[in-house]
Parts: C-alpha cells; structure tokens; sequence
C-alpha cells in the first residue's frame, strides 16, 4: 500500500497550459503507476517460509497477487513433513496457511519441480519479484567410513518415512536391534529418539484420542520394534546441547522410559549457568536436575519400572560406523573423546586421541539439514548452504528475493521462520515502492502454466489438494486416526483424474 503523502499530488492533473513535467516528475509518476497495478510475485516452497512471506504480502499490498510454487502434489512442508506426528498442536497453522490459499489473489500450484520443469530465469520474467523459500531438503552427511551400511539412515529420512514424506516410503528401518544411537543433539534427534522409545500402548493411547497422523506402516513397524536404549550424542558439552525444554521436558516424563545421565558430566555447570541467557540457564537447571537430584517417590517408581531407556553422550564424535562380522550392516559406532577449545563463538570440539566404541543396530544422523542449489542462475554459497542475501535481497539479483532455511540456514523453530519470512516481504514492498523492480505488467502464472503444458507438467491446485486432503480424512477415520496420509505420488494424480 502507498505511503500516505503518495496518495494525491495536485501536479498529477495539471491543466493543458502547464509546462511538460520534468524528468523527475516523469520518474516520479512511473513508480506511482507500478503501485497501481498487480504486482505478480511468485514464491518458491510452501512450507512454513513460503506462506508466511505469501501472507505479508498479501496483508500488506491490497493489490499483490502471489502464485505459490511447491515440488510436492501438497502443500505445507515441514509441518507436514518435519512436524512430530504427536505434536499435533504444532500443526495448527495449517488452518491459517489455509485461509492464506483461499484468498483470490493466491494461488498454489504443486507437483512443479523449479529448476527442472520451469527455471528461475522463466520466473523472473514472468512476474515483478520471486521469492526462494523452499528450504532444507538434503541433510548434512557424515563422511565417515561404514556411513553407507544398512542401518545407517539420516534423521532427515526417518522424519520423513514415519510423516509420509513420498520419497521415503519405502524406507524400511530395521527395529530388531537393541539399542540405537542419535548422532546429534538438537530438537529432530530428540523427537527421533522419543518415536523409536515411545512405548506401543501410549502410541494407542494417541491413535484412540485421535492425536497422530503418522503413517500406518510406521506404526505396524514400531508397535514390532525392538529398541529398548537410544544414546543421543553430541560432539560438545552440556552446556551446548542444541535442543531446547520443551523437548527435553517431554524425554523426562516419557512413559515407560527412564534418563540415563551421569552427574560428572554436568560438574560445575551450575556455577557456568549464572550468566547465561534465561531460556539457556532454565534448560540447563531442568538437565541439572534430572541429572544430580534424587527423583520424587512417584518418579522414582516409574523409572524402576521403565523397559525403555535414553542417554546423553557427551564429547564424542563419530568417526566410523563399525560393520556386523559379516559385513552387510551396521553393528556399533566408533567414538572420538573430544574436549572443547576456545571461547564463546570460537568454541570447537578436538579429538583428544582416545576412542571408545559402542554397540548398537540402528545409527540415525541429526547432525543438521542443508539446502541445495535451485538453479545455475541463482548465487549459492555451498559452504554454508545458503543463497547469499541481505535481508532477504539475493545478491546481484535485483527482484530475487529468498526467506527461511534457505536465507538463514537450518536453525530456529517456525516463528523464527515467520519474523524472518515477515523481514524478507516487508523489503520486498519496500523495493517495490522504491521502483527498484520492473515497472509494467507482467503475465505471471498465465506464461508459466504455457511454459508447463508444453513440457507435460500438470500443476497441482489448491482445491486438488483438498480432495487429497478428504480422501486422507476418510481413510484415517477408518482406522481411528486424523488422517491416513497418502504416500504414492501416482495414486494422488489418479484420483484427481490425471
């Protein structure tokens, strides 16, 4: 929207009489006519990042229309994808991403692969600004010799094959073995470690309050499991664990599990907490506590009780995966003993040159997500895994524009993502009200929906989505859940007639 003073100018009716206006003033009135007309902006991914930056732009230019590009056949990203199937509660802004799609100046086109089925340059030219918000889909490796054994998985693909992310359906881990092992120390390795220790009876308890739409085939495979220990490591110590209460609060009081965590790990971490920040202290007193206090009567019952257990493991560091006699899958991991080196930001975990190798079937990697290149057109710094920006403006690129992971890097919850979606929109109006991107119309989806049926690519809309959505509805209330998710990409395009 205009600022105010833009609203009227007496010398935009001058009479025949006046003098031509200046260069200036010519200037001037070009920049006020591109407000007048539709922006057409486009963003890339529809995960939390790409909706957000929809609806600051669609709140905030009653003019704008923003058409939202997803390589999925449905929508939401990491919400659906990301989210613990028993944080159900965390997948509410679904409803509001709804409503954003339902407006008539939005508009979701999925199962559009950019980059392949239509490039970046094509975008470009087909709207005034494109957004890249379409995340972190790889996941960081761990380049350690016997990673490429079975049993090894990255926490990424795990995520995705218990939420239905297609392309992992077919993951099939084995849950056989005793005990695994989480290499990392952040929220996804604590929600990995906390669905493969979940007891079966409360996973019932979830599906009969109807308060989990994890995939069928992953719950038939752990209601079977067989892992009673999981060892969550972390390179650093206590002190920087990445995770943060809530979802540490949740391992604690996980039924039928107990803590397994040695009080000389945390000596003298209560003096080292004193200045701290406020969240970090209190994550620090509540591991503190579960560490070195003698628990309650009741506590203590349930932990003597408990089949199920979790560690932490701290100062270690993989450095090789160590095969079965037989070679063909993975049976322990061996650890480097690290101590820490440095101070505050500088602080960096080094080997020590001591190794300890413990036993386990199952190796789940947590040590991070990272994004990848979109397009040759589009500057990509590797090394950090993201698009070079400032402030969501990509860098040598006037009207390419980037939000979330793939801006900032895979850190932060989804109202980091939000803040930083609403930073990246709020610039982009400002560029447009500053003229700085292209003045005239443009096609917008009408070139690109051309460019797509040339190619037989057949975009996914927003109300396809919603029969996929109701025919996932009706098959989870068959089976007592919210919702059955549907995994085969194929079988979506045939019941939408494709």
């Amino acid at each position: 929207m205009a600022p105010r003073c833009w609203r009227w100018w007496p010398w935009l009716a001058w009479p025949r009489t006046r003098p031509p206006p200046s260069e200036s003033t010519q200037s001037f009135r070009q920049q006020f006519s591109t407000q007048e007309q539709t922006p057409q902006i486009c963003v890339v991914g529809s995960g939390p990042a790409g909706f957000y930056t929809a609806q600051h732009l669609l709140k905030h230019h009653s003019r704008a229309h923003v058409d939202i590009y997803e390589k999925q056949l449905v929508p939401f990203g990491l919400v659906r994808f990301g989210v613990a199937p028993d944080h159900p509660e965390v997948k509410n802004v679904i409803n509001s991403f709804t409503r954003t799609a339902h407006s008539d100046r939005c508009a979701f086109h999925g199962n559009v692969v950019v980059g392949r089925d239509v490039t970046v340059q094509e975008l470009r030219d087909a709207y005034h600004a494109v957004v890249l918000s379409y995340g972190a889909e790889d996941h960081q490796t761990l380049e350690i010799p016997g990673e490429e054994l079975p049993g090894v998985f990255s926490a990424r693909a795990f995520v995705g094959w218990y939420n239905g992310l297609p392309e992992n359906r077919e993951l099939a881990p084995d849950l056989s073995c005793d005990t695994a092992v989480v290499l990392g120390q952040g929220n996804v390795a604590l929600d990995v470690a906390r669905i493969l220790l979940t007891p079966p009876e409360h996973l019932e308890v979830l599906l009969l309050c109807q308060k989990t739409d994890i995939t069928e085939a992953a719950l038939g495979a752990l209601r079977q499991s067989q892992v009673k220990t999981v060892w969550i490591v972390g390179r650093r110590g206590a002190l920087q664990v990445a995770f943060t209460i809530k979802e540490l609060r949740e391992m604690i009081q996980l039924p039928g599990t107990r803590p397994i965590l040695d009080p000389a790990d945390f000596l003298g971490l209560q003096d080292r907490i004193k200045e701290v920040p406020r969240p970090r202290k209190r994550l620090m007193e509540l591991l503190l506590r579960a560490a070195t206090e003698k628990p309650g009567v009741a506590e203590a019952a349930r932990w003597a009780s408990a089949s199920r257990a979790w560690g932490l493991r701290f100062f270690r560091s993989p450095q090789q995966v160590l095969p079965s006699p037989d070679g063909r899958r993975a049976a322990g991991i061996r650890l480097a003993v690290t101590r820490l080196e440095g101070v505050g930001e500088a602080t960096r975990a080094v080997p020590t040159g001591d190794v300890e190798d413990l036993p386990c079937g199952l190796v789940l990697s947590s040590i991070g997500y990272k994004s990848r290149p979109i397009d040759p057109s589009v500057p990509f710094d590797p090394k950090l895994g993201v698009i070079p920006n400032t402030e969501g403006r990509v860098v040598d690129v006037p009207g390419l524009y980037c939000s979330g992971w793939v801006k900032r890097g895979p850190t932060g919850v989804i109202t980091t993502t939000m803040t930083d979606s609403f930073v990246t929109g709020q610039i982009l109006l400002q560029d447009l009200k500053a003229g700085l991107l292209p003045s005239g119309p443009r096609p917008g989806y009408a070139a690109v929906k051309a460019l797509l049926s040339s190619r037989g690519v057949w975009p996914v809309s927003f109300s396809d989505w919603e029969k996929l959505d109701a025919e996932e509805v009706s098959r989870g209330q068959g089976v007592g859940k919210p919702r059955e998710k549907l995994l085969d990409p194929q079988e979506m395009l045939r019941l939408l007639g494709r």
